[in-house]
C-alpha cells in the first residue's frame, strides 16, 4: 500500500470548540473587523463585538425556545450573513446545525428532518416555507419553523432577553471538542443521502491545517467573498477557517452579479468549484470573440498556459517572457481587474479543475491551488500551495494528514479532519472506515506525495470489450468549450464510448450574433446546426487526444435541454447524477448505439 503523510505538531485540546475564537476576539479585540456585510452597493465591516453580540442574542433565544445541548437545529437557506450568525449561535447554545440546501426537493428535506430529528428549523424565504409546508407539518420532531427574511433571528432574540450570560457560559464550559457541530447530508448522486457527523475538533483541525498548508496561508486582515452554498462543506469550512484566522468574510448568493460583486468587494482570495473558474474563462473568451478580439485572446491563453508550464521546467525563456508581458497589458490585467484587482490566489475544490485551466489562471497571475476533500473530511485534506504546486494534481496532504492508495487504486485518508461516522448508520460507517482509514470511493495515484484523482470507483465505465474508462477527464476537457454547459460520457457494457453534451444558454446569444444567425434561433435548431456541431466535434477531438483509442468518444449527441439542479440531474454542487440522467435520457443514449 503506497502512503504519504505530512507531519504536524498541532493538536486540538479536549475542551476546544469553534466558539472559543469569537469569544476571545470580543474580549481582547472587540473592534477587530471580523466580517463584511452588504449595505446597498457597499460592503461595511462588522466588528467582533457586534457579531458575537448578535450570536449571543440568538443563542439565548434558542435556549428560551427550548433548545438543549445536542439538539438539532436546521438551516435551509442560500449563502448570507445570517447563515453564519445562526451557525455560531447554534454552537453557542451547545446544539448541532443541520445544513440543508435551499434547492432541496421536499422529499430530500423530509428525509433530512426525519433522519436527523431536527427540532427547530430556519428557512430563508416564505417561498421555501410554502414549498416544504407539508413536509414541515409531518416532521415528527420539528416543533417550530421561522423565516429568516421575516425577522426570524430578531424574533428568536427577543425571546432570550431573560436568559443570562451565565447560561451561555455554562453551556460553553460543558462543551468538548468531540461534540457534534453539524450534520451535513451527502449530495446523494446515488441512494439516500447519509448524514455526516462533523465535530468541533474536525473543524478546528481543518482550520489550523488549512492556515499553513493551503494557498499562501489564511492571513489576518485579508478577505474573501463567499458565494458557494453554506450547506456544502467546502463553503462551511471556509467560513470557519476565515473566522478562526481573522480573514474578513463576506457573503453573497447573487451568482448572476458575482463578477460585479467581486469587483466591488476586492477579495484577496477566491474559493470556488471548477465550474465557476470555467465560467470566468468562457465568459472572457466569449466577450473577446464578441468584440472581434477572439484571436488575441486565444494567443494570450496559449501564452499563459505555455508560461505556466515553463515554470515547472526551468522557467520561461526571454521570448516567452516578452510575449507574456505584452498579453499582461492586453488581456491578463483585465481578467485580474474583473476579480477586484487584489486577488492573490484562488482555491478550487469539489471536483477536478483540469490542468489546462490550472495553467491558464497561473499564467495570468491568479494561481488556482487545487485541493481535494469530501464532506467526510471536513473539506480539504490535500492541497497545493505557493511552495508546493503541481498543476493537475490536488496537492499533498495538509498538515497532520495521510493519504494512501489501496491495491485497486482507491484513495484512502486518515487524520484529524476525517469524520467518525454517519448519523445513525453503523453499517455505512463500518463499510467506509476500516482500520482507521476512510475509503473515499475515488480512484487516484501518488507521485512524490502529490495526489492525482483519476476517477470515481462507482463511475468507472466498463465497455463491452472489457476496457475500464474513467469519464472525468473526457468530460472536463469537453466542458472547457465556451458553448458547453455539461457533458455525460456513457458506454457501460456498450461497444464504444459516447457522450451527451448540453449547451450553455448564457453563451448562445453571442454565438448566434457571431455567426449571423437569428437571435430567436431555438436550442433545438442550434443543437443540429452544422457550425456548432463542428465546434463541438473539435472539442471532442481535443478530449480524445488525452486518452487511448479504446477510451475515445466515438459518437456524441448535443441535447436541446440542460442538466439542472431543479430537474434533479445535478447535485447542489453541480455534480452529475448519472443514474438520473441515464434514466431521463434513455432515448438519446440508445440512439447513440442504434
Amino acid at each position: 500500500m503506497e502512503q504519504y503523510s505530512t507531519p504536524s505538531n498541532v493538536s486540538i485540546e479536549d475542551k476546544a470548540t469553534t466558539v472559543d475564537s469569537i469569544l476571545r476576539y470580543r474580549s481582547e479585540r472587540p473592534t477587530m473587523p471580523l466580517l463584511k456585510k452588504r449595505s446597498g452597493n457597499q460592503w461595511v465591516n462588522v466588528t467582533a463585538r457586534h457579531f458575537v453580540d448578535e450570536v449571543d442574542a440568538v443563542a439565548k433565544g434558542l435556549i428560551a425556545s427550548g433548545i438543549k445541548p445536542g439538539d438539532r437545529v436546521g438551516i435551509l437557506s442560500s449563502t448570507r450573513y445570517e447563515w453564519t450568525v445562526l451557525d455560531y449561535a447554534i454552537w453557542r447554545a451547545g446544539a448541532v446545525t443541520v445544513a440543508i440546501y435551499e434547492t432541496s426537493a421536499p422529499d430530500q428535506v423530509k428525509w433530512i428532518l426525519e433522519d436527523s430529528g431536527t427540532s427547530m428549523l430556519f428557512v430563508e424565504q416564505h417561498a421555501h416555507y410554502t414549498k416544504h409546508l407539508s413536509v414541515i407539518d409531518e416532521a415528527p420532531d420539528l416543533k417550530e419553523t421561522l423565516i429568516i427574511e421575516d425577522h426570524g433571528l430578531a424574533t428568536v432574540s427577543k425571546r432570550g432577553t431573560k436568559i443570562g450570560d451565565e447560561e451561555l457560559d455554562a453551556r460553553h464550559a460543558n462543551a468538548v471538542s468531540s461534540d457534534a457541530a453539524t450534520l451535513i447530508y451527502t449530495s446523494g448522486t446515488t441512494g439516500r443521502p447519509k448524514g455526516v457527523v462533523l465535530t468541533h475538533a474536525n473543524f478546528l483541525a481543518e482550520s489550523t491545517a488549512a492556515s499553513t498548508s493551503l494557498a499562501a496561508g489564511l492571513e489576518e486582515g485579508k478577505s474573501t467573498l463567499l458565494f458557494l452554498p453554506l450547506a456544502h462543506i467546502f463553503a462551511r469550512a471556509v467560513a470557519v477557517a476565515c473566522i478562526e484566522n481573522g480573514v474578513l468574510l463576506g457573503h453573497t448568493s447573487d451568482i448572476p452579479n458575482l463578477i460585479e460583486d467581486l469587483a466591488v468587494f476586492k477579495p484577496n482570495y477566491v474559493l470556488s468549484v471548477p465550474r465557476v473558474f470555467e465560467k470566468v474563462y468562457n465568459g472572457a473568451k466569449q466577450k473577446a470573440d464578441d468584440g472581434g478580439r477572439g484571436a488575441i485572446f486565444d494567443m494570450a491563453a496559449d501564452t499563459a498556459i505555455e508560461y505556466s508550464k515553463a515554470l515547472e521546467t526551468g522557467g520561461p525563456g526571454l521570448f516567452l517572457k516578452l510575449k507574456h508581458m505584452l498579453f499582461d497589458v492586453l488581456v491578463y490585467g483585465k481578467l485580474r481587474a474583473a476579480l477586484g484587482g487584489q486577488c492573490e490566489a484562488a482555491i478550487s475544490g469539489g471536483a477536478p479543475l483540469g490542468a489546462r485551466l490550472g495553467h491558464f489562471f497561473r499564467g495570468v497571475g491568479i494561481p488556482v491551488y487545487e485541493a481535494y476533500g469530501l464532506t467526510e473530511t471536513t473539506a480539504g485534506i490535500t492541497g497545493n500551495n505557493a511552495d508546493h504546486q503541481r498543476v493537475g494534481s490536488v496537492g499533498r496532504p495538509i498538515a497532520g494528514m495521510s493519504v494512501a492508495i489501496a491495491d485497486d487504486g482507491e484513495v484512502m485518508l486518515k487524520g484529524a479532519v476525517v469524520f467518525g461516522g454517519y448519523w445513525h448508520n453503523q453499517k455505512a460507517t463500518d463499510e467506509s472506515i476500516v482500520d482507521g482509514w476512510f475509503y473515499t470511493g475515488d480512484i487516484g495515484r501518488l507521485e512524490d506525495g502529490y495526489l492525482y484523482i483519476t476517477g470515481r470507483k462507482k463511475e468507472l465505465i466498463v465497455t463491452a470489450g472489457g476496457k475500464n474508462v474513467s469519464p472525468a477527464q473526457l468530460e472536463d476537457t469537453i466542458r472547457a468549450h465556451p458553448m458547453v454547459s455539461q457533458c455525460l460520457v456513457v458506454g457501460d457494457q456498450k461497444p464504444f464510448i459516447a457522450a451527451l453534451i448540453t449547451i450553455d444558454a448564457e453563451a448562445v446569444p453571442g454565438w448566434l450574433e457571431r455567426h449571423n444567425l437569428p437571435a430567436d434561433t431555438s436550442l433545438a435548431d442550434l443543437a443540429q446546426h452544422e457550425k456548432l456541431v463542428a465546434e463541438i466535434d473539435e472539442a471532442v477531438k481535443s478530449a480524445n487526444a488525452t486518452v487511448s483509442a479504446a477510451e475515445a468518444i466515438k459518437k456524441f449527441n448535443i441535447l436541446d435541454t440542460d442538466f439542472t439542479i431543479d430537474s434533479g440531474e445535478l447535485t447542489p454542487t453541480m455534480k452529475l447524477k448519472r443514474n438520473v440522467i441515464h434514466d431521463t435520457y434513455k432515448g438519446p443514449i440508445a440512439n447513440l448505439y442504434s
